[in-house]
């Protein structure tokens, strides 16, 4: 919270300065255009708009010439003004000075926004919780929770930390941290995330993760670390500010001998020289990429989407290639029954019997069963003296007498043969589970893993974006991995399956000789492959460190759809720096041109470039307008 204060307090100073800038350049225009005034109080007002306006700059320029031993571009400002007063023009360098001072001004607040769009995450933190203890409940300071706590969370109240639901369900609005607009149904086992809010229901938060370690401050963390690191637009324009404002000196400096050998007198030639010093300033070349660079970086994290710099951002605008893990990112990664057989009596109970079968069982092709069941309000048989069979099976009784469930070693195991009705669901796409009493077979259900509901949109729009490769790798088996690609829209060609982790890195190797690669997965397996893809993500991280620290881009939600908005967004920014570069550098060679050779006036050559700086950053900060967005 000290940063952002720190930073707002700056940004007064700024803006009061500037004000007692402009009052000494209106007390000098006065005197100059309407109105004499005592010579006394036109040179201290002058005084006062050159202090104003020039220290900041001087004291800035002079930080970085023996601090970091660059000469700045605030050094040009600030000679071009002092310049123009040498030569009886004083007016004119308040005028560069005010509308220099103006610029900054605006420059910093406007940037500000970009900046409190993230810090303004800060102030969602609730200051206080109601924590549990006994019988009762006492409201306790936020910080001091710990890991075990459970705090009550009332309908309208933020979830002071990250932690899972322990007694209760409700709703919550996530956007804040995953960027998700619909509500999201919380129940017992499930995580919430700190900032996030209670919709309506009464919950038990188990405390899971301090407030240093929180979801938030991880993201926090992370942005302000992503707008420190530079992108290669932001190394060259930084590179080409410190070159050319040394050669923008020098040239200035031989211009004076320039317009001397021309034929203008000492004084004039001064300030043709202080005109082209502030005509061929590159304020607005340096300022063009960061503008855009930090509104979307700044953008993308209020929809839920982290880039790690500007680098993972124009990386993304340039993939040719996406590169996706199938197993929990292009699939919901949790078993699911896909088909029920009955051949004796209704489905439903059919599955009574298979539930009450699988109810004790940890196998994830027993969880789906059960969530089938509950799903369709069965109640489960009950079945006991129930044994597990490693690589086969299950056996229990029931009320009616012994029972199975398996597979076909399973089904050979009991002597029973498979029915034709069941025998079209061998495919080898999907799990096939029978179950039977005896050599008797009851039925069959078939359980797979399902593709993620916003999967085939989202490869629809990156599709829809452009020429780009859609590949989807697997360690998983052909026909299940053919199953999937089918669901999702995919060629034959795009998919590859039963791959080792070095088989994907292969894949990825290849494609990147066709252009730039993302692979995107979970973050944390296929470690091998997100680091040699040009640009990785990882996807569903809100609360998962290991992820957030593994991906070049971090998807908060399981959202898929949100990869292709983050595309749409980078390859917006990349074309907002090439218009930036082009209005800044395009400017520059009018008012250059204009002050060589047309006698340009030195108040123009500052509205020209001030105005320059001021369009570039605007044009910048539009893509705050433009956050992440659900839509292909």
């Amino acid at each position: 919270m000290s940063s952002a204060h720190d930073h707002s307090e700056s940004e007064d100073a700024d803006l009061y300065l500037t004000i007692l800038c402009w009052i000494g350049l209106a007390i000098g225009t006065l005197h100059e255009f309407l109105q004499p005034l005592p010579a006394g109080l036109l040179w201290g007002a002058l005084a006062v708009s050159y202090l104003a306006g020039g220290l900041p700059p001087l004291r800035t320029a002079l930080h970085e010439l023996v601090h970091d031993r660059r000469l700045d571009i605030d050094l040009l400002m600030v000679v071009a003004a002092l310049t123009a007063a040498s030569v009886g023009a004083a007016l004119e360098g308040a005028v560069l000075l005010a509308l220099f001072s103006l610029s900054h001004t605006l420059e910093h607040r406007s940037m500000g926004k970009a900046r409190r769009a993230v810090e303004a995450l800060m102030q969602l933190r609730p200051e206080t919780a109601l924590l549990q203890q006994g019988d009762g409940v006492r409201e306790v300071p936020v910080a001091d929770l710990v890991p075990g706590d459970r705090v009550i969370l009332r309908p309208g109240a933020r979830v002071p930390v990250d932690g899972r639901v322990f007694e209760g369900s409700g709703h919550l609005d996530e956007s804040t941290v995953t960027g998700e607009s619909a509500p999201v149904r919380k129940a017992e086992g499930d995580p919430v995330h700190e900032a996030t809010v209670n919709l309506d229901g009464i919950l038990t938060v188990e405390v899971t993760r301090g407030l240093e370690t929180s979801t938030v401050a991880q993201m926090i963390r992370l942005v302000t670390e992503a707008q420190a690191m530079k992108s290669p637009s932001e190394r060259f324009s930084d590179w080409f500010g410190q070159r050319y404002t040394i050669a923008v000196l020098g040239g200035s400096i031989l211009s004076w001998f320039g317009f001397r050998a021309a034929g203008y007198d000492p004084g004039e030639a001064l300030y043709r020289a202080a005109t082209l010093l502030v005509a061929a300033s590159p304020c607005a070349v340096v300022i063009s990429v960061p503008a855009a660079i930090l509104s979307a970086l700044s953008a993308a994290a209020r929809g839920g989407v982290l880039f790690k710099g500007g680098a993972a951002l124009e990386g993304l605008a340039e993939v040719k290639t996406f590169a996706f893990d199938k197993t929990g990112t292009l699939t919901t990664g949790i078993a699911s029954v896909t088909n029920v057989v009955a051949l004796e009596g209704t489905e439903d109970d059919f599955l009574a019997l298979a539930a009450g079968l699988e109810a004790q069982s940890e196998h994830p092709i027993a969880a789906a069963i059960r969530r089938e069941v509950a799903e369709r309000g069965i109640t489960p048989v009950e079945v006991r003296e129930v044994r597990a069979h490693p690589s086969e099976g299950i056996t229990g009784v029931d009320a009616e007498g012994p029972l199975w469930a398996g597979n076909a070693r399973m089904l050979e195991q009991m002597g029973a043969t498979l029915p034709t009705e069941i025998a079209g669901l061998v495919d080898g796409a999907e799990t096939l589970v029978l179950v039977g009493r005896g050599a008797r077979v009851l039925g069959a259900v078939t359980v797979a893993d399902e593709p993620r509901a916003t999967a085939a949109e989202a490869l629809r729009g990156l599709k829809a974006g452009g020429r780009t490769a859609i590949l989807m790798m697997t360690g998983d088996r052909a026909p299940v991995a053919a199953r999937i690609g089918a669901r999702l829209g995919l060629a034959p060609d795009e998919i590859h399956a039963a791959l080792l982790p070095a088989d994907k890195v292969v894949l990825v190797d290849a494609a990147a000789k066709r252009g730039k690669v993302a692979f995107i997965g979970d973050g944390v397996n296929d470690a091998a492959a997100l680091a040699r893809a040009d640009v990785g993500v990882a996807m569903g991280v809100a609360g998962s460190e290991v992820a957030l620290q593994a991906a070049d881009v971090a998807l908060m939600a399981e959202d898929l759809r949100k990869l292709a908005a983050a595309r749409r967004l980078a390859r917006r920014a990349a074309a907002i720096i090439r218009q930036n570069l082009t209005i800044a550098i395009g400017a520059m060679l009018v008012l250059v041109v204009g002050s060589l050779f047309f006698e340009l006036p030195l108040p123009l050559a500052v509205l020209g470039h001030e105005g320059g700086t001021l369009l570039v950053v605007l044009n910048g900060l539009r893509l705050l307008a433009d956050p992440i967005r659900n839509r292909s």
